[in-house]
């Protein structure tokens, strides 16, 4: 039961988001870290993202069964109950709102409540079904861990929330969409309208460029306010160089699924160096 009940909170996913939360309170602290705070912090991060990642379970469960990423969550949660599985979502969400609102700051609350609006309403329940926005505007969902983490610290959305905000959700859409054209026909065969199924591969791979190109103003931005040093800027603007001029190749590669994986591979590294020099090169206060 207890193993149901961690796979159904995605936990690949959820240490990512979490680390973007201690990522966004390590900026805002700017070194002079209050342990305390952060504990409390990514404690309740956690649980409102684990709960948003098991209602997402619980509502998709059937469609989930018809990819092969996905159809072994239905097994979690016939092991559980579907109205089980309901309430343990529910739970956790209340549980992870209320250490954020009464142990931390009702601003970094709201932001979560937002990311947890975001994800389950906007993306799961209505675009994720209907329309090809649903990648993009749900990155408003995934952007938020940062900027819980952040306005844990400053109790206010100043230009560092912002950018920390832009750099999670232009990294979102190209990072997905590599993933989607991948799997383009069981997307297709579940019946979700991702980009690749609805305007196809070579309109997806238009469609990433300026996500991934945007995200070299927006390293230097941090760089710029003096949010982090000159090591994050030289190492983030290569990496993000590097990661378009492979976005623009795709446009006269022969092997969609090749340059596709190179591609999700290089998004899933890049965020992770990213967010590693980012700590390590934060301005001192």
């Amino acid at each position: 039961m207890l193993k149901d009940m961690i796979a159904l909170t995605k936990p690949g996913l959820l240490r990512l988001n979490v680390f973007a939360v201690a990522v966004g309170f390590w900026v805002a602290s700017k070194w002079d870290i209050d342990w305390i705070s952060l504990l409390l912090v990514v404690l309740g991060s956690t649980l409102v993202i684990a709960s948003a990642c098991v209602i997402n379970n619980y509502w998709d469960r059937e469609l989930d069964q018809k990819m092969e990423r996905t159809k072994k969550r239905m097994e979690y949660i016939n092991h559980l109950k579907p109205g089980f599985v309901l309430a343990y979502g529910l739970v956790l969400g209340i549980a992870g709102l209320a250490v954020l609102f009464l142990w931390v700051n009702p601003l970094s609350g709201w932001m979560a409540l937002l990311g947890w609006f975001a994800y389950i309403v906007i993306y799961t329940m209505w675009l994720k079904r209907s329309s090809t926005w649903s990648t993009s505007l749900g990155g408003i969902a995934g952007a938020m861990p940062p900027v819980i983490g952040y306005t844990a610290v400053t109790d206010e959305i100043d230009a560092g929330a912002w950018l920390l905000f832009a750099l999670l959700f232009l990294w979102q859409p190209p990072h997905f969409w590599s993933l989607g054209i991948r799997r383009v026909e069981e997307y297709r065969a579940a019946g979700f309208p991702l980009l690749p199924v609805v305007k196809g591969v070579k309109r997806t791979k238009l469609q990433m460029i300026p996500y991934v190109f945007l995200l070299i103003p927006a390293v230097f931005l941090l760089y710029y306010y003096n949010y982090v040093g000159l090591v994050f800027l030289i190492i983030s603007l290569i990496s993000s160089i590097i990661w378009f001029v492979h976005t623009i190749s795709g446009l006269k590669t022969d092997n969609d699924e090749k340059w596709a994986k190179i591609n999700f591979l290089i998004s899933v590294n890049y965020l992770m160096l990213i967010f590693i020099v980012m700590v390590a090169n934060t301005t001192w206060s």
